[in-house]
């Protein structure tokens, strides 16, 4: 079945085949990023309004919705232009006034003749007293009252397309779609009483009550499952792919650990051995290895790190590191040079630098098996780089590495292990989203001896006190970052820029004490200005936030971070991460502009209280959602019509563990519930997942 099912062609027709929509509301209906009916059977309704016949508007209270059944009474048109014509109207109890502004009387006496009974729907408002119903939403002649529904939709809309369009599009959509096979669980269906996939859809556009919108309601919470299901059973099939590219069993007997373990000043941290103890299990399996390493702003990966590459050459094989930039590339040689040391293991780097007879030789080196260990750029991923026997791959930084590039790793023949490192706490909701097809191994412990960061809130009126401050601190010895969010002065945002702030901080403290590093800079002033803080010539570095990821300057004990009202929180927790690395104690200053909103304050505040990534991450989610988190447009989580990744994370791992069920029973969708997942998929627009089973 590689071609869409039958089933579902008439969802997949033009926009314009539906009633009511032509070819400009088609363009309209783009804009919410309808395409074709399908979309719009997954658009719900946010709302529900209460149209239920009632004989009188007596005794309500008052401003509500009303749909009642009146006699037309007088038209009083307006005496001004564009004021008030008034319809008087009487139902079984009273009366009230219909009121039209901007009116043309003639439509006003065709639609509603005096002597006329009409059902009416609206908006009733007290004024002066009185009851009326300014510009009623319905005005029915009563043969025709069953058009309005007990309960109607209220849809999202965008400019053009009006309630009663959309309804009507929505339920020319709805018309089309038929009974599909079922590919939900029958346990998992009958535990929370979920309806068909056809029901569901219907209830959902056709709700019976006020509550059928909560995301909890049966028919929604189905369809949510329908689109996490969808997707997780798309990166089951990647994770299958990956893994049928055979793995090879990798063992070490743990002589080249030992040693390193030996040289530590410290023991480590219970998660460490558990994270090193999951790997090793992992690569002695012949599947291949597909795991994530996430770990909190210094709990210590690059031990783990450097003791599963160990595992590699304990059998016989060679490890590589990747990092996404050079800076990152030779702070991991540095980080990891004494461990290798303690080992005696050959480590070596190769970049975008290496050239001529010096990268002929690494490069020989390493195909005939004489480098144990190497760390690199993208370079690794070159044609002529090629190794004598790779076990272990370790990626760091995962943002800039999706599932799309992981695949690309395995494409290139290798079979090699992969270890996915990511320094930034991931709420469980987000992991499962963007990493559903690798195993996680989470770091949430400190290493004994990483002191706490002291976390201060000051005001950006007190710049010069803290410029002073800085001054005393940096003459004692101390390094200093001193973050700004945006690199040029633009008029449009009083932000202030790196290269402002720069002298201003280079005329208080004097010339070559202060170095600046934004995104703008050509790399290789980059790395000169990064390299001279390292090495403590300069004893301040202003900076955009490239420094975020991975830098390590262990003198550098001080970090201010101006405007952080507007950074995340896993941002600022992020940048906080880069001092409290050496035993000097540190501080971070959060600068703020006052007045501070409340829901700033509550994030300054938040990071004020606590260390702990996890927590942090979790309030970025709930306070920012998950789109704003990640930038959505680059981090591959995907985007879902109805399942809300921020509340509905236990629907999302039910979806999970179903899916990788599914697949170890049935690999190719085959069987019964297979075929329906194959439906599923099609229906969700997974066209490449079904070209993965193809594959697998």
């Amino acid at each position: 079945m590689s071609s869409r099912p039958e089933i579902l062609f008439p969802l997949f027709a033009g926009l314009e085949t539906l009633d009511g929509v032509g070819p400009k509301t088609a363009k309209h209906l783009a804009q919410l990023d309808i395409s074709v009916p399908r979309d719009l059977l997954f658009l719900l309704p946010h709302g529900v309004v209460d149209r239920r016949r009632r004989d009188t508007i007596l005794g309500l209270t008052l401003p509500t919705t009303a749909t009642v059944e009146v006699t037309v009474g007088r038209h009083s048109p307006s005496r001004s232009r564009g004021g008030a014509y008034r319809i008087r109207v009487a139902d079984a109890e009273t009366e009230f006034d219909l009121i039209f502004f901007h009116a043309r009387a003639q439509y006003l006496q065709q639609i509603l003749p005096e002597g006329s009974r009409r059902l009416v729907s609206g908006k009733l408002e007290l004024y002066d007293g009185m009851a009326n119903m300014p510009h009623p939403e319905h005005v029915l002649p009563l043969e025709e009252a069953d058009e309005i529904p007990d309960f109607e939709p209220v849809y999202p809309l965008t400019a053009g397309v009006t309630q009663r369009v959309m309804a009507k599009a929505a339920g020319s959509a709805l018309a089309r779609a038929e009974a599909l096979p079922e590919w939900i669980d029958p346990g998992q269906r009958a535990t929370k009483q979920w309806p068909d996939w056809l029901s569901a859809v219907r209830q959902a556009h056709r709700p019976d009550d006020l509550q059928a919108v909560r995301p909890e309601d049966p028919a929604r919470e189905r369809l949510a499952y329908d689109e996490f299901f969808a997707h997780q059973l798309t990166l089951a099939l990647a994770r299958n792919v990956e893994r049928k590219r055979v793995g090879r069993v990798t063992q070490g007997d743990g002589h080249l650990r030992d040693k390193v373990l030996k040289s530590l000043p410290y023991a480590p941290t219970g998660a460490q051995t558990r994270a090193v103890a999951e790997i090793a299990a992992d690569m002695a399996g012949g599947d291949r290895m597909s795991r994530l390493l996430q770990g909190d702003v210094g709990a210590g990966k690059t031990l783990v790190a450097f003791l599963a590459l160990l595992i590699a050459v304990e059998a016989g094989g060679q490890g590589v590191m990747m990092a996404p930039t050079e800076i990152l590339a030779r702070q991991h040689l540095e980080g990891l040079g004494p461990f290798a040391e303690a080992a005696g293991v050959r480590l070596e780097i190769l970049t975008g630098r290496d050239k001529g007879a010096e990268r002929r030789s690494k490069l020989a080196d390493l195909a005939e098996g004489r480098i144990d260990i190497l760390v690199g750029t993208h370079a690794v991923f070159q044609a002529d780089v090629n190794f004598a026997d790779l076990r272990l791959a370790i990626v760091d930084e995962q943002h800039r590495f999706g599932v799309r590039q992981r695949l690309e790793l395995g494409r290139k023949g290798q079979r090699a292990d992969i270890l996915v490192m990511t320094a930034t706490p991931i709420p469980r909701s987000l992991s499962l989203a963007q990493y559903g097809d690798m195993d996680v191994s989470v770091l949430d412990e400190k290493p004994p001896g990483r002191k706490p960061v002291k976390t201060t809130l000051s005001s950006t009126e007190r710049l010069d006190e803290i410029a002073a401050h800085l001054d005393r601190a940096t003459r004692e010895g101390r390094q200093a970052y001193w973050v700004c969010p945006l690199v040029e002065e633009s008029e449009k945002s009083d932000l202030t820029a790196a290269e402002e702030r720069f002298k201003h901080l280079r005329a208080l403290l004097g010339e070559g004490r202060v170095g600046l590093v934004h995104g703008q800079m050509p790399p290789e002033q980059k790395d000169a200005a990064m390299a001279a803080f390292q090495r403590g010539e300069t004893d301040v570095l202003v900076a955009t936030t490239v420094i975020e990821v991975g830098v390590n300057v262990p003198n550098a004990s001080i970090m201010v971070i101006e405007r952080a009202e507007i950074f995340g929180l896993a941002q600022l927790h992020q940048l906080r991460g880069r001092v409290g690395r050496g035993t000097a104690e540190s501080t971070c200053l959060l600068l703020y502009q006052a007045p501070l909103s409340e829901s700033g304050m509550r994030r300054l505040t938040l990071l004020r209280e606590t260390e702990d990534g996890f927590r942090i991450a979790e309030a970025d989610l709930e306070m920012r959602g998950a789109g704003d988190l990640i930038g959505t447009a680059q981090s591959g989580v995907p985007r879902f019509r109805i399942a809300d990744l921020e509340n509905q994370t236990a629907l999302m791992a039910i979806a999970q563990s179903d899916a990788r069920t599914l697949l170890a029973m049935d690999p190719k969708l085959e069987g019964e519930r297979g075929r329906a997942a194959r439906t599923l998929l099609w229906l969700m627009g997974q066209d490449e997942a079904i070209r993965l089973i193809a594959v697998g």
